[in-house]
């Protein structure tokens, strides 16, 4: 991620359409990409959760190859196996 204070005052952030000059680049996978505080980067890039969509910032509950926001999401989506998973993670915190 670079800062580019000479990005032009035209420029607005991909995500809220904010362009009060202060936008800041981050490229990525050859890609270029511009938002106005890491608030909406988050919300571009953080993955979701798997039942109910909000963006993951914190800790998030692996089942398979799919992410849970919470133990309820997890729950809500059929994800039996969640349990197991929380155990053992629990486990190795300790």
């Amino acid at each position: 991620m670079t800062r580019n204070d000479r990005l032009q005052d035209n420029v607005n952030c991909e995500v809220c359409g904010n362009s009060q000059g202060q936008c800041f680049e981050i490229h990525l996978g050859g890609e270029r990409h511009v938002f106005d505080s890491f608030e909406c980067a988050m919300r571009a890039f953080a993955p979701r959760c798997g039942h109910c969509g909000g963006n993951l910032v914190e800790h998030d509950i692996v089942v398979g190859d799919t992410l849970y926001c919470s133990t309820e999401c997890a729950h809500e989506h059929n994800a039996p196996e969640y349990e197991r998973r929380l155990i053992l993670r629990e486990q190795t915190n300790l």
